[in-house]
């Protein structure tokens, strides 16, 4: 029988009543909202936290909304107590970058998706969690607040490792937004060993275009311990140049060898790497077709 370890539970009715029982108690307090990552931790007694604060009644956190007059140009604001079926069929997100759509449909199952959060999913920074990778390809930003203020950090610069992030123990993320720009799409691909499991691999691609070339692109990877989910040098070897089958295989391999994951049960390592390169292919492919640079019957067929 699993029991988790005892802990004080409290119910925060604010933003400041949250961070007000943060500082009460200290660095082993843990805000809960779906609770799908962190609980069945607590069962296994991975994780044992001395006070757990459930925030599902704080108003203001669910939302996502087009904020066109924002100071660094039009956004996409996306609460941190949005649930993932909320992300799943929002058509606001859904028309500016199907990837976030594609990744949620292969988020675990019905019942975590109505529950779970996109806070919490980027705050449980799981090395194989799949928002991760979508927010890191559109460079998104994560907004935080605390006893000194707000401030924001971009999701790149978000992750310092498996299971760890830049928030304080007294801080708490309240939103993440999401750059418009237009002239682009995006894509995201994974390979599961069945339906709703952690990503043996997966990768998100979202690309911007004048004509045929790629101004600007964005690789998350997930599940193959790329740093901070991206694959810069795949990037940066895309930028500026025509999109073409050629390219796609170069920047394939690339994303490949930003790579470095473990043989475990999911699979050996050169088997991982060789499918974070064919599936960074795949998803550029798409997102180069959504994007109108090329047709699918000018690719190998592997768009399909």
């Amino acid at each position: 029988m699993q029991v988790p370890a005892p802990f004080v539970y409290e119910r925060a009715s604010s933003v400041e009543h949250a961070l007000e029982l943060l500082g009460k108690h200290g660095s082993e307090a843990r805000l809960v909202a779906g609770g799908h990552s962190l609980l069945p931790m607590m069962k296994l007694r991975f994780a044992a936290p001395a006070a757990l604060i459930d925030i599902n009644d704080i108003e203001g956190l669910s939302d996502i909304s087009l904020d066109a007059d924002a100071s660094d140009g039009a956004v996409i604001r996306i609460g941190a107590m949005v649930r993932h079926a909320q992300l799943l069929e929002s058509a606001l997100v859904a028309e500016h970058y199907p990837l976030f759509a594609e990744a949620e449909r292969v988020i675990a199952d019905p019942v975590v998706r109505n529950r779970g959060t996109v806070g919490g999913s980027l705050c449980q920074a799981d090395p194989a969690e799949d928002l991760s990778a979508a927010f890191a390809a559109v460079r998104a930003t994560v907004h935080i607040i605390g006893p000194d203020g707000a401030r924001s950090v971009p999701v790149r610069d978000f992750h310092e490792g498996p299971y760890q992030t830049v928030v304080g123990e007294n801080e708490m993320v309240t939103e993440i937004t999401v750059p418009v720009r237009p002239g682009g799409c995006s894509a995201y691909e994974k390979v599961e060993r069945r339906v709703g499991d952690w990503a043996i691999a997966a990768a998100g691609v979202a690309l911007w275009l004048d004509g045929d070339t790629i101004t600007e692109i964005g690789i998350g990877l997930t599940a193959v311990e790329a740093p901070h989910f991206v694959a810069t040098a795949a990037e940066d070897a895309a930028r500026g140049q025509v999109a073409n089958e050629a390219l796609v295989e170069h920047v394939g391999e690339l994303a490949a060898q930003a790579t470095n994951p473990n043989t475990d049960q999911r699979g050996p390592a050169d088997y991982k790497r060789h499918l974070a390169g064919e599936l960074t292919k795949r998803a550029m492919r798409r997102a180069l077709v959504g994007a109108g640079a090329y047709h699918a019957d000018e690719t190998d067929g592997s768009t399909q």
